[in-house]
């Protein structure tokens, strides 16, 4: 029997990347009722059912995830597809990245990518939350951390371990007090809530992570560093802070560094289909590797 619920098939993608009813309620301007009869309409054509449904809320069932995975890639080139088709001139590229990113390594390099793809527009979106690029029309996304995210396709593109950093003033109270009270009593600045990078940090090491850290999360990295500089806290950093520690207003204060940590690629699957995307990989990678 063929299949013909396509429409609730849309409802059922925002869903599984929402794994809220509400929430998908919203984003598709439905009731909530309406995002229910819909899943259960589809659940009853396809003979089994999608999400498991608990206290906590709804998760996708093995089936499921399998369905999810196959209409983020087929909805993702349909979307591209289309856009694509709106656009006569060039095809379009939204690349997310912090704006700490862009300015210090990306933006330098930038035009040689313009002169040898004047077919292609860019746009680049200042980007710090780990967000769905989908949703927010981001065809690509540079991240900084492990690279080990499980919702998108990843690729390395800049190795930078991550050490720790501080301005001057809190330097000189190291050489005063040593690192490990200095550790104790200074706050630890994040770049977002629940991030692990301190935690990798203290185990690499060998010292204990405290079991009250004084945190302060700031997502933006270029104001992480400036609020360093300023003597707010402790951060990690990389070689992209470079200039401010040859000019002195960042010292590095251990030669502890995670070596894992770096910049990486990100994007839906299948997003390489599209020309744009495939050609920005290729030259920001080919990029990275001779910088």
């Amino acid at each position: 029997m063929a299949f013909r619920s396509y429409d609730s098939l849309h409802v059922f993608d925002v869903v599984a990347r929402r794994l809220n009813f509400t929430a998908a309620a919203d984003e598709l301007h439905l009731t909530k009722g309406a995002i229910s009869y819909q899943i259960k309409r589809l659940e009853t054509e396809l003979g089994f059912p999608v999400f498991s449904r608990g206290h906590r809320g709804v998760a996708l069932t093995r089936k499921g995830r399998v369905l999810a995975q196959t209409c983020q890639s087929l909805f993702g080139d349909l979307d591209r597809t289309i856009e694509g088709l709106r656009d006569d001139v060039s095809e379009r590229i939204t690349i997310g990245m912090s704006t700490y990113f862009a300015s210090r390594w990306l933006s330098p390099r930038l035009m040689t990518f313009m002169a040898e793809h004047p077919q292609f527009a860019l746009r680049l979106q200042p980007l710090i939350d780990l967000i769905d690029l989908r949703s927010h029309d981001i065809d690509m996304a540079i991240r900084w951390g492990r690279g080990d995210w499980t919702d998108l396709e990843i690729e390395p593109l800049l190795p930078c371990p991550a050490f720790v950093t501080a301005g001057a003033a809190i330097a000189r109270q190291v050489e005063e007090n040593g690192l490990d009270a200095v550790l104790a009593g200074t706050p630890l600045l994040h770049d977002r809530d629940g991030s692990d990078a301190w935690r990798d940090w203290f185990e690499a090491a060998g010292r204990a992570y405290p079991a009250t850290p004084n945190d302060l999360v700031v997502p933006d990295p270029n104001v992480r560093v400036q609020a360093v500089i300023d003597g707010q806290g402790l951060a990690l950093n990389d070689d992209l802070v470079g200039d401010d520690l040859a000019a002195g207003r960042l010292e590095r204060l251990s030669p502890v560094a995670l070596d894992d940590y770096g910049y990486f690629l990100a994007y839906p699957k299948g997003a390489l289909n599209a020309p744009g995307c495939r050609a920005f990989r290729d030259w920001v990678l080919a990029q990275a590797a001779s910088r």
